[in-house]
């Protein structure tokens, strides 16, 4: 009978030692690098770094598996499992985890000794297996292999009628086997393997046997479904993420100013305010924060004029803004002070289900008396330009929102604006940028070297368009606001 190498046609030459041999090494340094990414992944908590890391296991599995092929090819025959290689299955003296799992050295050396051969001989009813197929099924040899009739009886039941029909179609019909299954050993572990194998044809072309190579796939498989359950993990945190960035941008278009070019305040007098304000979102278009701007007429005729911002990013963070801005422009419509305002609005932080931190600034302006009254949380001061340079108010007292119990005091600071000024209020997202994440000193400085440009400017928003153009292409790492009003001139 021919031997299973030749099956029903010839076999092809090997090719020659020396270019097996240096695909060997070139698959064994690929393998060290790809193992060097897998131990830099270290987060487990961050479904990125899972996913990284799983492809890396896979890749490491799959190399294995190639240096493997590629010793067969060399060498003729399958490598023989070394004691320190073998994850179970009658070895002596076979380490494991203590959970009864291959160590993690085990599991990436098992591919490259976990292939058994076998073969059934119809005529004759003998039945020839591997020592490795032995140790792949944990069954000691001295019981024998399993015929064709009793190997079923291994085989996991889900995956019993898959394996008959297998067996079926190759000696019945000659069809070559190419499928997985997966056996239950005595020892109850569950492994899966990869079978190919084809009839063996006597002269008439009858079957006379049926030769098998089975390899052991259970942690290729394992790193694979790992593969796509971290992929599946970090799609739908994508997902997620995609959902909640979108209704924190429906919220925030919502409660900010529905006017983004000039608007004019304070009952149209000549001591108007031009105003004009602009959003800018962060270098990461995921981040949106809770930056704020406001401008008000309010029913006595004076303007509320606000900034501010919450710390954080998020649908949370977003909907806490809207509260507090909902709660600010009910306050000031109700006569409240900058000072007390702020104070309620500290309150209002400290009694939130959802905790935050935040900085604002609040002004009020009085057209008639052309007089700015404004308080300050935690926030950079109003920049004041006038007659062609610019410089920053002097802060009165306050503390972030949020920071200390409900009591904290406000001071509130007066200027009196003349016709021509330009008053500056930004969050510190737009001068941070400039300067990293310590200070904003140079990014104010920025701000105070547009006073040339400002003074040249035909209304507000030509000086917001002057900050974007100085800002706009900056990489922040945080979302922005700035707002201009100029003081109308009498002539």
């Amino acid at each position: 009978m021919p031997s299973h190498l030749f099956a029903d046609r010839p076999s092809q030459q090997p090719p020659e030692r020396g270019a097996v041999d240096a695909l060997i090494s070139q698959t064994r340094r690929l393998r060290g690098e790809v193992d060097a990414v897998r131990r830099d992944a270290t987060d487990e908590n961050d479904p990125q770094v899972r996913w990284q890391r799983a492809l890396c296991d896979l890749a490491v599995h799959q190399l294995d598996d190639l240096r493997a092929h590629l010793g067969h090819l060399r060498n003729g025959v399958p490598e023989q499992p070394t004691e320190a290689c073998r994850e179970d299955g009658g070895a002596p003296g076979a380490a494991t985890a203590h959970n009864g799992r291959p160590s993690a050295e085990q599991a990436t050396g098992s591919l490259l000794s976990r292939v058994g051969s076998a073969e059934w001989n119809l005529l004759t009813d003998e039945v020839s297996w591997s020592e490795e197929l032995f140790r792949i099924f944990g069954r000691h040899p001295e019981t024998g292999p399993m015929s064709l009739d009793e190997l079923p009886s291994a085989v996991f039941a889900d995956d019993q009628t898959v394996l008959t029909q297998l067996v079926t179609g190759c000696l019945i019909d000659g069809k070559p086997i190419d499928s997985e299954f997966r056996i239950v050993r005595a020892d109850g572990r569950v492994r899966t393997l990869h079978m190919v194998g084809e009839p063996v044809l006597d002269s008439e072309g009858c079957t006379a046997s049926m030769w098998a190579v089975l390899r052991d796939v259970s942690e290729l498989r394992r790193s694979e479904r790992a593969v796509r359950d971290s992929q599946d993990s970090l799609r739908r945190r994508q997902e997620v993420e995609q959902t909640e960035h979108r209704v924190a941008v429906e919220l925030q278009e919502a409660v900010l100013p529905p006017w983004r070019g000039p608007l004019r305040l304070a009952q149209g007098g000549p001591a108007a305010l031009d105003l004009a304000g602009h959003y800018l979102p962060s270098g990461s278009s995921t981040r949106i924060g809770g930056d704020w701007y406001d401008a008000l007429e309010l029913p006595d005729g004076d303007a509320l004029l606000t900034v501010g911002d919450l710390t954080g990013h998020g649908v949370s963070v977003t909907s806490s803004m809207a509260m507090l801005l909902g709660a600010l422009r009910g306050l000031a419509v109700a006569g409240i002070r900058p000072g007390p305002l702020l104070g309620h609005l500290n309150q209002l932080m400290e009694s939130s289900a959802q905790p935050a931190l935040g900085s604002a600034v609040c002004c009020r302006y009085h057209p008639a008396t052309r007089t700015l009254s404004w308080s300050q949380a935690g926030h950079p001061a109003p920049l004041l330009f006038r007659d062609g340079t610019g410089r920053a108010l002097s802060r009165p007292d306050g503390v972030l929102l949020g920071a200390t119990a409900s009591g904290a005091a406000y001071e509130q600071a007066e200027v009196r604006l003349l016709p021509g000024d330009l008053l500056l209020l930004h969050t510190d997202g737009l001068t941070r940028a400039a300067a990293g994440l310590g200070s904003d000193t140079s990014g104010t400085e920025r701000l105070l070297a547009l006073a040339p440009r400002f003074a040249r400017a035909s209304d507000a928003q030509d000086c917001v368009r002057s900050v974007i153009e100085e800002f706009g292409d900056t990489a922040r790492v945080d979302d922005a606001c700035v707002v201009a009003a100029r003081v109308g001139d009498l002539s």
